[in-house]
């Protein structure tokens, strides 16, 4: 955690902190490596970097709207396939009742963050309650089904033959953005006992391995532990238990968000904070170019103040390669908000391999969010 002192070159007109006192009548973009880790440069423009009249490729920003999938599925292996590479899936799952049948992910750990709705979560481990705005997150192999005490919608993260971990918090210490205490750990409560009476009938187990399914079959429920002990567990975290890194004089890059690490990918969590207060300072998200790095962010709740028409149960994806930032509508607000603070919620995933579109979110694109930015 240490570093030589080191002298940016400037050039030309320039400001001398990044992400204030811009020159006055331009519009500052980063360029940087490692998603926000590495070099960078900053540049001041005269026009807004995303001003494009035309925009002619594969390369494109992207938006899919998940509320438009009809149906509910039993299992998440009927989840809708959004985006995916060689390390990691994300999907999208509706789960209207019970689940009559457990489930075991052999390709990776899965990360699970409930966006709408209630319900109960059985694994080897014992039971966790569920409701919206939580993470779980369950270890690679682990067994487990929920019984959803209202319809849920839910968002999965497959990190594909890897584990989730925590990322190094470095000068802030191990207790920022949230205590390690905080997390919770599935109980051997009077609920799991319960479920473990559920016996007088066969129980199927659908284990997913290369993205293919095998059936075992128990001639009872297999949940059926009266104790452990390890360090090997299956962790809840709720959005409202996370405490975002602040700075009122300079807006933070998303990484500072970052809530998971794993195999050449991370998960960041935006949650309400603060404006910056310094009158210098932009207090919008700053245009930049994330050359190493697809950037995702899927859209819980609250008012979206960098994203012009986009609502909850949206995704956007920029792949690396091009310039993106705010929209048109919240350059106005770049050195004044009319609100104290933001209360938006959003999941971001950024993977340094470039992902592949699936069919499933095809169907349901915005294919007019590339034209988003064109000035008004």
């Amino acid at each position: 955690m240490k570093r030589w002192i080191s002298f940016p070159k400037v050039e030309g007109e320039s400001s001398r902190q990044a992400h204030a006192a811009l020159p006055e009548g331009t519009y500052e973009r980063e360029l940087g490596k490692e998603g926000f880790f590495g070099p960078a440069t900053h540049m001041y423009h005269r026009r807004p970097p995303t001003a494009w009249v035309g925009f002619d490729g594969p390369l494109r920003p992207r938006a899919f709207d998940t509320t438009k999938f009809d149906g509910t599925g039993k299992s998440p292996w009927d989840a809708k396939q959004l985006l995916g590479n060689a390390h990691v899936r994300m999907r999208s799952w509706k789960l209207g009742g019970k689940m009559d049948h457990l489930v075991r992910n052999s390709d990776g750990d899965e990360l699970l963050f409930v966006h709408d709705g209630a319900g109960h979560l059985y694994c080897d481990y014992g039971h966790l309650a569920l409701r919206d705005g939580d993470y779980v997150v369950l270890p690679r192999g682990t067994m487990w089904r929920i019984d959803a005490a209202e319809p849920m919608s839910v968002l999965l993260i497959e990190a594909t033959n890897s584990s989730y971990m925590l990322p190094d918090k470095g000068l802030v210490g191990p207790h920022a953005i949230f205590d390690e205490a905080m997390l919770d750990t599935p109980a051997l409560d009077s609920m799991f006992v319960a479920q473990q009476q559920d016996e007088d009938h066969e129980w199927r187990v659908v284990v997913k391995r290369r993205d293919a399914l095998t059936t075992i079959t128990f001639p009872a429920n297999p949940l059926d532990a009266v104790g452990w002990k390890g360090d090997l567990v299956p962790v809840r975290i709720n959005w409202r238990d996370i405490r975002p890194l602040m700075s009122h004089r300079y807006h933070l890059p998303p990484s500072a968000h970052t809530t998971f690490v794993a195999n050449r990918f991370v998960v960041c969590t935006f949650v309400p904070r603060p404006f910056e207060t310094d009158p210098d300072a932009i207090k919008i998200p700053f245009f930049h170019n994330n050359d190493d790095y697809d950037e995702v962010i899927f859209y819980h709740r609250g008012e979206f103040f960098s994203r012009d028409n986009i609502h909850p149960g949206m995704i956007t994806m920029h792949p690396c390669g091009f310039t993106h930032g705010p929209h048109p509508g919240a350059l106005k607000n770049m050195l004044e908000q009319k609100n104290p603070g933001t209360n938006e919620v959003a999941v971001m995933l950024d993977t340094r391999d470039a992902l592949d579109v699936l069919d499933d979110a095809k169907a349901v694109e915005w294919t007019g969010y590339v034209d988003s930015w064109k000035p008004k």
